[in-house]
């Protein structure tokens, strides 16, 4: 049984950060949690969002933030009970324990059900803004013939992979602010087989990362999305809107944890140049912005009409006014910017 899950197996001791390193490279978002042969329990992707979001440090222990409350099968339970909680709990596994605790068995989803699409969750049907008015200078020369938007990923391109990922939540009402290579845009999009409902707006010149919002004024009138056209994250956006709902959020960025660890032994110096400290190849980790946003629509009468903004002078103008911008973390892995060469060549390549 353990074989099962070996690579998933970490210590109470295991930092956040280290945690969601191993759901990376494994591409899971679960973990179980083991001292030495003593099975402790099991960490979600979702148990360390939650953490980040009450303010737990990337360096704090697992063991801090287990979930003792979840539910897990036992030997005496019947096979028709054990699906029953998979499927309510819309469970990914379930270890079933002995009375000891310990675990005998790991049932996967698809060791019990004849199909591996999870049970129905309910849709959301909110508006989509996707700023895709940039010329892609990064990609360059490749976007000099192309739009960014429309950079080719196996049989699709990224905007249809953003498009198709609002839409497999119930999302159907998209809104294009264009600008370079416009015409071009339009008319991929409308020769496709697959009807997205899109409304285009125009900028007519470059306003910046929220600018050309304001013409749409109007036209929203509940929370929206707002994507890079570059931006794919491998995360249900309606965990996003429930947490952005539940806190009452004016906007909502989903960030990633970046770690970025220096090659070389880092010093510090105190008074004549003195030694006080020295690390070697030291590690730290960051909060990034992805580019994918929650906002009231309220939020659009702040964005001054026909003038160049950025999101993050409009996100600043709402902490300064008392609004709520609330973070939702994703993994590092779980986050692709397709704007950039050597995320693209990963994504393309075999």
């Amino acid at each position: 049984m353990i074989e099962k899950i070996r690579n998933r197996i970490i210590e109470p001791s295991c930092t956040l950060l280290n945690a969601l390193k191993v759901m990376d490279e494994q591409k899971v978002k679960i973990l179980f949690v083991f001292e030495k042969e003593k099975f402790i329990g099991m960490l979600t992707i979702g148990d360390i969002q939650r953490a980040i979001i009450k303010g737990s440090a990337l360096t704090s222990c697992v063991e801090n933030i287990i979930d003792n409350d979840k539910v897990f099968g036992h030997v005496t339970d019947s096979s028709q009970k054990i699906k029953d909680e998979m499927y309510r709990l819309r469970a990914e596994c379930m270890p079933i324990l002995n009375e000891s605790g310990d675990i005998v068995d790991m049932l996967f989803w698809t060791d019990v059900f004849l199909n591996t699409e999870h049970p129905p969750r309910e849709l959301i049907d909110l508006p989509v803004v996707i700023m895709a008015g940039g010329k892609g200078t990064r990609m360059r020369p490749l976007t000099n013939v192309i739009p960014k938007p429309l950079l080719p990923i196996g049989e699709k391109t990224i905007i249809e992979r953003i498009m198709d990922q609002f839409e497999g939540i119930g999302c159907h009402k998209f809104y294009l602010s264009v600008n370079y290579k416009y015409e071009i845009i339009k008319f991929y999009l409308g020769s496709l087989s697959h009807n997205y409902d899109i409304t285009f707006f125009q900028e007519r010149k470059p306003m910046g990362t929220i600018g050309s919002v304001s013409l749409l004024n109007g036209k929203i009138t509940t929370p929206f999305f707002v994507s890079n056209c570059d931006t794919l994250i491998d995360q249900d956006f309606r965990d996003v809107y429930d947490y952005h709902v539940k806190n009452n959020n004016d906007i909502t960025i989903i960030t990633t944890v970046k770690s970025l660890r220096i090659p070389y032994g880092v010093i510090e110096t105190g008074d004549n140049g003195l030694l006080k400290a020295i690390s070697e190849k030291p590690e730290n980790a960051y909060m990034i912005n992805t580019g994918v946003y929650i906002m009231q629509p309220d939020l659009i009468n702040r964005i001054p009409e026909n003038e160049h903004l950025d999101i993050t002078d409009l996100i600043k103008d709402v902490m300064n006014s008392d609004g709520k911008v609330g973070c939702f973390p994703v993994s590092e892995r779980s986050w692709t910017d397709i704007g950039d060469w050597d995320q693209y060549l990963k994504r393309i390549r075999p």
